[in-house]
């Protein structure tokens, strides 16, 4: 079934099905009657004259220059041309289809003053497979993303370049062999199909839902450390984060408590301390904030997905049009800034975690380094830098973006939201987070092994999932081969999925 596409309503797992999953998308019959009736009154405008920015003006610092009527009809492939002017290496292809899914849902409101054949042809790019070639780098997050957008209006020019069917291709031959029509662009068409913080907004999108599952799995984690660490499990029952009131405290509790289920620990067979230290004890509250952080970002993420982020914007119903700034990036860069930090957080907590189950001094009865022969074998001790490396990298990451605005353009554009920086860092935050995670995991499972009591139905399920893709580190062996290997067993999500098909839904 496709999605179809009406300007509202559009969530994070909505994008994901089409960037990730290539469902199809159709366009709303309302929103295009919308799209028709903003489109009939900006050209009778137009006609009339009446000076509109970025339709018969320059942008930015130009925008006080007026273009004759044999200049607006080229102004917007040189907009084009001019804000193509990005960085690097190829954006991954979901995140692109992302940005244009969310570009559409824009011009779906029908205020944006697009011809239907601009948001049409971006509907066959999406449904066809045909991706732009996008550098990664070179948006400041406000006039939107205009260089990486412009890598796609490219194509609608039949000009730049895309992916058809895995090979990368001129766009004019891409669009040939999908047998899409290229459009051209006419007045305004350029800058509506730019002007907005649609890529950072859709990265940050996808970075939320693949956060939300790296702190499930981060819980399921915990409660293997804990089991193995013989914790009080006391600290995990929902009644005294009920009391009060976080509401990510109250899920996380009820996650590890769930996962420990059905085992000796939780039944209070297996004798523990009075109070456990802060890593221990504490998970449940420094989770569930993270959970808390992440709902917060997805909130104002969701709220920009389905708003009108251009300029200028024009109102069909009073004859008019406004320019503004809705184009910037901070509503969603700041939040998202959180996110990333959050992460971080979290990744700190596990590596504490794991530093325990290593430490004889605190591991409750637990070799050293988890290894039977201490001395001759170094166990996981070196498993540990690894980790440590990895939460250095993320604090340096977990900087903000968001306060580091550098002027532009003649001091035209003097704050911008750096965004897409955000955006990028927190990616590279995450796959730190795979490898932190990964070795608590593998550290966790190492330790469960010495352990001789029967563990929580979720912790006993976990540890079989692990075991089908590392073995019992008997003697030492060359570590890396493990650490990749649970570093991809996080990031595809199988050790969450057959959890929850075990214990039930963490959240």
């Amino acid at each position: 079934m496709a999605y179809i596409i009406k300007g509202a309503g559009l969530t994070i797992e909505d994008v994901v099905s089409v960037a990730r999953n290539r469902q199809q998308v159709e366009l709303h019959p309302d929103a295009l009657q919308r799209i028709k009736k903003c489109r009939a009154m900006l050209e009778k405008k137009i006609d009339a004259g009446e000076i509109m920015y970025g339709v018969n003006t320059g942008i930015g610092e130009f925008s006080e220059v007026v273009l004759t009527k044999d200049q607006v009809k080229d102004f917007q492939k040189y907009l084009i041309y001019n804000h193509a002017a990005g960085i690097g290496e190829a954006m991954p292809e979901d995140h692109v289809r992302a940005a244009m899914l969310g570009r559409i849902n824009v011009h779906a409101h029908g205020n944006s003053g697009i011809r239907p054949e601009i948001t049409f042809t971006l509907i066959e790019m999406l449904n066809k497979g045909v991706t732009p070639f996008v550098c990664k780098k070179g948006s400041v997050g406000a006039s939107g993303d205009l260089a990486p957008m412009s890598q796609i209006a490219l194509l609608l020019l039949g000009e730049g370049k895309a992916y058809y069917k895995g090979e990368l291709l001129d766009g004019k031959e891409a669009f040939k062999k999908a047998g899409i029509t290229v459009p051209g662009l006419k007045a305004r068409d350029g800058l509506g199909t730019i002007n907005g913080s649609n890529v950072l907004t859709a990265m940050s999108a996808l970075f939320l839902y693949d956060a939300s599952n790296w702190l499930k799995q981060a819980e399921i984690a915990a409660a293997m450390s804990l089991e193995a660490l013989k914790a009080n499990m006391g600290p995990y029952t929902s009644r005294l984060h009920e009391v009060r009131g976080f509401k990510g405290a109250i899920r996380s509790a009820n996650a590890i408590e769930k996962l420990v289920t059905g085992g000796d620990l939780k039944s209070g067979k297996v004798k523990h301390k009075v109070q456990d230290a802060y890593s221990m004890r504490s998970t449940p509250q420094v989770i569930g904030s993270a959970h808390d952080a992440l709902a917060y970002a997805r909130s104002q993420v969701e709220i920009e997905l389905n708003g009108v982020g251009d300029n200028p914007i024009f109102f069909p119903d009073e004859n008019m049009a406004l320019s503004g700034a809705n184009f910037q990036g901070s509503p969603v860069a700041l939040p998202m800034d959180m996110a990333g930090i959050a992460i971080t957080m979290v990744s700190v907590l596990s590596e504490r975690r794991m530093n325990r189950l290593n430490n004889p001094a605190l591991s409750v009865g637990l070799p050293p380094f988890l290894t039977k022969g201490a001395g001759m074998f170094s166990g996981m001790m070196l498993s540990q830098y690894t980790a440590d490396m990895q939460i250095v990298e993320q604090r340096i990451l977990s900087a903000p973006a968001s306060i580091q605005s550098i002027p532009a353009a003649a001091d035209q554009e003097d704050f911008v939201s750096m965004g897409m920086n955000t955006a990028i860092k927190n990616f590279q935050i995450l796959d730190n987070a795979y490898g932190i995670l990964g070795i608590e995991f593998m550290a966790a499972a190492q330790a469960l092994d010495f352990r001789d009591y029967t563990f929580g139905n979720g912790v006993q399920k976990a540890h079989k999932v692990i075991r089908r893709h590392v073995e019992f580190l008997d003697i030492d062996r060359p570590l890396y081969k493990d650490h990749n290997t649970m570093k991809a067993l996080v990031e595809s999500c199988e050790i969450l999925k057959e959890v929850e098909n075990t214990v039930g839904s963490l959240g």
